[in-house]
């Protein structure tokens, strides 16, 4: 228990595997009392949903968590400093989204009854980011039951908002019922905002004079920020465009709409949620992997750097491995038991190979935001982002279904991580040469 890797990892494996059941949960209740057409709807929103939480975020969590582990600032002027920057962005979003919703709606994701949805996004954002921002402060101090303890209540208390009033909104109207979905986000993310506060040091006093934003830090802050953000934000256009040109190229090929909602809500509200099942154990590892690789680097410690990276990986396959092939093998148990159906059986089969890549991809991310690759790690989400979508324009032409989209999915999977683990092999032993 020694090794802060494993220590962190294990906190956040028990919290995560809490989280995640509580997530499966939530998104049960969710599927069984929106039915497939609330449930589509709210799957072709959410890649909207993604790309304004990128925006809004900008980068900020990552950038504070790395630098609060080099601890060579006052970590608190650094947190609550960078506060009223982060709250402006979040009014420009909030704006722009009051004056494009009519046509996001309209025009791109073809579904009008959205719009009031597409607004309820912008009103959430500033609660999402400052709790990201915080969590992002615990992270790079190294403690993880914050964040844990925080992700659990939250959910909690999502699971109670959801369950009591999704059956109330869906009597007014299923756009109703997905606006309060979106709604529900600012009680449980206020709900986690006062939990971390709580864990804050004792002597954390606040003053006036913290929220005075320090150019500095500005600087530091945006020089791996805006990287950061940037491959994100292009991970999130990438996901944003996705249900708009599956909706025009399959239509120009034949399929109705209801066809693409319904097959689209399956994809995204049964299929990838249960073959993602083990991400929870990677994103475990990459929140412990920051701030442990970032001292390591630094230090020149390169041989270490390895080490710890090539642990997570083994860790990651060791978990995907078993699971993958379980869920390969009998598709029909856990959808049956999770969700009460067997539609999108023959996806998870088609899939689930990918998956195995996006396991470890998450590592080697961080790994390339510790070791200061952040502006590699953008690029190669780009030109993943770049592969995908050509390859959805071009497979929905083809005239097989849904499978377009897991196909380009899987295409982008094997380059961004295959991409990723070569630079930061190429760096490292650059540097061990020196």
């Amino acid at each position: 228990m020694k090794n802060k890797l494993i220590k962190s990892t294990i906190i956040l494996l028990i919290g995560g595997a809490i989280t995640k059941i509580l997530g499966m949960v939530i998104r049960i209740v969710m599927s069984r009392l929106l039915g497939s057409e609330g449930l589509g709807l709210y799957m072709i929103l959410m890649p909207t949903f993604s790309l304004c939480i990128g925006l809004a975020g900008a980068g900020l969590p990552i950038a504070i968590s790395k630098l609060v582990a080099e601890d060579k600032r006052n970590n608190k002027n650094l947190v609550f400093s960078l506060l009223p920057v982060s709250l402006f962005i979040n009014l420009v979003i909030i704006i722009i989204l009051i004056i494009l919703s009519p046509f996001i709606s309209n025009y791109l994701l073809k579904q009008p009854i959205l719009k009031n949805s597409i607004i309820c996004i912008g009103l959430v954002l500033p609660f999402i980011s400052i709790s990201s921002m915080l969590r992002g402060y615990f992270f790079g101090k190294e403690r993880m039951i914050p964040h844990v303890v925080s992700n659990i209540i939250e959910d909690v208390v999502r699971l109670i908002i959801i369950s009591i009033g999704i059956p109330y909104f869906l009597l007014k109207g299923v756009n109703y019922v997905v606006s309060f979905i979106i709604l529900s986000n600012i009680i449980s993310e206020l709900t986690s905002i006062l939990v971390l506060f709580f864990f804050l040091p004792k002597n954390f006093n606040i003053s006036k004079n913290d929220f005075k934003p320090n150019k500095k830090y500005l600087k530091d802050t945006l020089s791996i920020s805006i990287p950061a953000t940037n491959s994100r934000i292009i991970g999130s256009i990438g996901f944003f465009l996705e249900p708009i040109i599956l909706t025009y190229f399959l239509t120009f090929s034949g399929y109705s709409n209801s066809y693409i909602v319904n097959e689209y809500g399956i994809i995204n509200g049964y299929v990838m949620p249960l073959i993602l099942l083990p991400s929870f154990f990677t994103s475990a590892i990459s929140s412990a992997l920051l701030p442990i690789i970032s001292k390591s680097y630094i230090a020149r410690n390169y041989g270490y750097t390895v080490k710890k990276i090539k642990q997570a990986i083994y860790i990651s396959l060791v978990i995907g491995i078993p699971f993958t092939l379980f869920i390969m093998i009998n598709p029909e148990l856990p959808l049956n038991f999770l969700y009460k159906t067997t539609d999108g059986v023959n996806y998870i089969r088609f899939f689930a190979p990918f998956c195995l890549l996006h396991y470890i991809q998450s590592p080697l991310t961080t790994s390339m935001q510790a070791i200061g690759s952040a502006k590699d790690a953008m690029i190669d989400t780009l030109v993943g982002m770049i592969i995908r979508t050509i390859s959805l324009i071009i497979l929905s032409m083809l005239h097989i279904g849904l499978y377009s989209l897991l196909v380009a999915s899987g295409l982008n999977i094997a380059y961004i991580t295959i991409r990723h683990y070569t630079k930061i092999k190429k760096l490292l032993n650059y540097n061990k040469s020196l």
